[in-house]
């Protein structure tokens, strides 16, 4: 009886052998890139962590040197945050932040370029699209308006459209484009919240340019009382 259960376990142990000479470099590897994945994985994640909490604590030192209006430490606290963590939101919230506080403080030079870094650079639509149309407002001030114009070619979501349109119509009536200025101005006015408080500027800058809004073309003025 024993030798017969040796003589069984004999051949379950051949058999495992045979398996695992047949299958056991395939099992190997596939653990191999489960086990990679899950620490690829878990790595990423603790990358990502130190990621928003070092961009975090860098966006804290940019925000500091703004409200005490330094701006050697703010523009140095920038560079940094560009170089280090320039693909995240706090970097991009950084770019905004920092071209006010260097408007303010006159140097529109040093705005236009953090706000063009984030024009160009800026992973968020959102935040391209508001770099781009606060950047044209900066060329509009110093008369440049051909670039201001090419900012704005870029498709932008649709929430920004209306204000792009706006601007867009500025921009014609500054350069005398009074027939395109009425386009844009009347396009702003079309993918506009009927709600939004900036209709009435947008309707006072369509009359001023010669035009007239939809509503106003449909008003129909009041007759006499019979």
């Amino acid at each position: 009886m024993a030798k017969h259960l040796d003589l069984e376990e004999q051949e379950q142990i051949d058999q495992l052998k045979h398996f695992w000479k047949t299958y056991g470099n395939l099992i190997t590897w596939v653990l191999i890139v489960v086990f990679g994945a899950i620490a690829a994985w878990n790595g990423f994640n603790y990358w990502q962590r130190s990621q928003a909490t070092q961009s975090a604590a860098m966006y804290d030192e940019v925000e500091k040197a703004a409200r005490a209006n330094d701006v050697v430490r703010l523009e140095r606290a920038f560079a940094d945050m560009k170089e280090r963590f320039g693909k995240t939101t706090y970097a991009q919230q950084a770019a905004l932040l920092t071209s006010k506080a260097l408007l303010d403080s006159g140097k529109a030079d040093g705005a236009e370029a953090a706000l063009s870094w984030l024009a160009e650079s800026a992973s968020d639509p959102a935040y391209r699209s508001i770099a781009r149309l606060r950047l044209s407002s900066l060329m509009v001030d110093r008369k440049a308006y051909d670039a201001a114009m090419k900012l704005l070619t870029e498709e932008v979501p649709k929430e920004f459209a209306p204000l792009v349109a706006d601007r867009k119509g500025d921009l014609f009536a500054l350069t005398g484009k009074k027939a395109e200025a009425i386009t844009e101005y009347q396009r702003a006015l079309a993918l506009m919240d009927k709600d939004s408080d900036y209709r009435r500027i947008v309707e006072v800058k369509l009359g001023a340019a010669g035009g007239a809004s939809s509503s106003a073309i449909n008003e129909k003025p009041p007759g006499k009382t019979p």
